[in-house]
């Protein structure tokens, strides 16, 4: 059994921008193509190889911490093995009074 923070070598946070449960993940290496990343990392590029996972999902498939799982896929990502979409944040989302006069001005159609 290896000890997490062996697997992070001690980091506890991604070096580059942290990850949102929701964000979708997607493996970008072709398949038979060997990288030169650990047995973990390398489970979680054949898990998104294809399609597309979210971050939690990620976590739960591999039976890793989240913290761990972050740190993993952000040395995937500085090493572009992998794609990942953030979800839009809740300040760009329309406000909801837009959305109220947009149906209404539907109905009155």
């Amino acid at each position: 059994m290896v000890r997490p923070y062996a697997m992070t070598k001690g980091r506890t946070r991604p070096a580059g921008a942290e990850f949102d449960l929701i964000a979708l993940v997607v493996g970008d290496v072709p398949e038979g193509v060997e990288v030169p990343v650990g047995p973990e990392q390398a489970v979680i590029l054949d898990l998104c190889r294809g399609n597309a996972l979210s971050v939690a999902e990620i976590a739960a498939d591999v039976d890793l911490p989240l913290g761990v799982v972050r740190v993993l896929l952000g040395d995937l990502l500085d090493a572009e093995y992998i794609r990942v979409s953030r979800p839009v944040p809740p300040a760009l989302l329309p406000d909801e009074h837009i959305l109220q006069e947009v149906i209404n001005g539907l109905r009155a159609l």
